[in-house]
């Protein structure tokens, strides 16, 4: 029963997708180029890991391998405008890389033009704080999340400092209506299940006059909003998708219950159609340090021989 069904969803996302890659063409031609890169792959705490003692992160000591945690960046051309989508732990490489990237210099104490955030998980907002004035003393930068999130930034220190001092402008984006947080690139946000103890959490489609990417970094169980993952994917260029766990196995010490995500097992069942019409339009990132894609060859070669692909550190896409 699980095959027929899955199936019938992987039919469904393929005709939405098809159908909507025509839409995507329609931008106008007067807007400005735009390059998306990913500045980051791993979950909240990076690669190595923080009290890890395991081969994965000892290994990554001793050999210097560093994956920040799931960030994006954008670059909107000829302005240079940048935007930050995510404000993670390593959030001052993680600008460095946007700006060598993007070729932008000489920013002084405005990194960056704008910062999309999807929650209040440590991995996703901690780095605004080196907003405040101990560190760059940003001046009003405009600050797009969901209303609840905003609030909780308001109401919170040191977030609430940041926002009395006029070093963050919070700006309030709805469920599904798209806005511009940069000339040409328009953002729509959709609600995801996520643990929300603190804020909702939002997965975000940004689309240039070329190109749609997803970016939906943590989300709990596919099967708790069954229809979300069709909404999601439909007219879409590039998906980056959660892929904490591989298939849980990797933390036997950990309660999964407890930090739900969709195993990538699940979700590459449910998108095997998607992937093998597209290979490589299925982008894994948020991958736990643990994580079997990260380390074992035969996994990732597996993955890729069936379409998807996991997202790189520094890889380029057009919008």
């Amino acid at each position: 029963m699980m095959r027929v069904n899955l199936a019938a969803c992987s039919l469904s996302l393929l005709g939405l997708l098809f159908a909507g890659c025509a839409a995507t063409v329609l931008a106008t031609a007067a807007e400005p180029d735009l390059e998306l890169f990913v500045l980051g792959t791993a979950q909240d705490g990076g690669l190595p890991h923080l009290g890890c003692e395991r081969p994965c992160c000892v290994s990554a000591r001793e050999t210097g391998r560093t994956l920040f945690p799931a960030c994006l960046g954008v670059v909107a051309r000829p302005s240079g405008q940048l935007l930050l989508v995510e404000a993670t732990p390593r959030v001052t490489e993680q600008v460095a890389l946007l700006q060598k990237l993007a070729a932008v210099t000489n920013r002084g104490r405005r990194p960056v033009d704008a910062v999309l955030l999807t929650h209040a998980h440590i991995g996703h907002y901690l780095g605004l704080a080196f907003f405040g004035r101990e560190v760059a003393a940003t001046q009003a930068v405009p600050t797009f999340c969901s209303p609840r999130m905003a609030e909780f930034l308001r109401s919170n220190g040191p977030w609430r400092q940041l926002v009395e001092l006029h070093q963050l402008e919070l700006r309030e984006c709805l469920p599904r209506i798209a806005f511009a947080p940069l000339p040409g690139l328009l953002v729509t946000a959709i609600p995801v299940p996520h643990r929300d103890e603190y804020s909702d959490t939002m997965a975000y489609r940004l689309r240039g006059k070329e190109r749609t990417v997803l970016f939906v970094p943590d989300i709990d169980a596919w099967d708790r909003a069954p229809d979300l993952l069709t909404e999601l994917i439909a007219g879409v260029d590039v998906a980056y998708v959660d892929a904490t766990f591989y298939d849980g196995s990797e933390v036997p010490e950990r309660n999964l219950a407890e930090i739900r995500h969709p195993l990538m097992t699940d979700t590459m069942q449910r998108l095997a159609l998607v992937a093998r019409a597209r290979p490589g339009m299925i982008r894994f990132l948020h991958l736990n340090h643990s994580n079997k894609a990260l380390h074992d060859k035969a996994v990732i070669a597996e993955l890729e021989r069936q379409g998807f692909a996991i997202a790189q550190q520094g890889e380029r896409q057009v919008l």
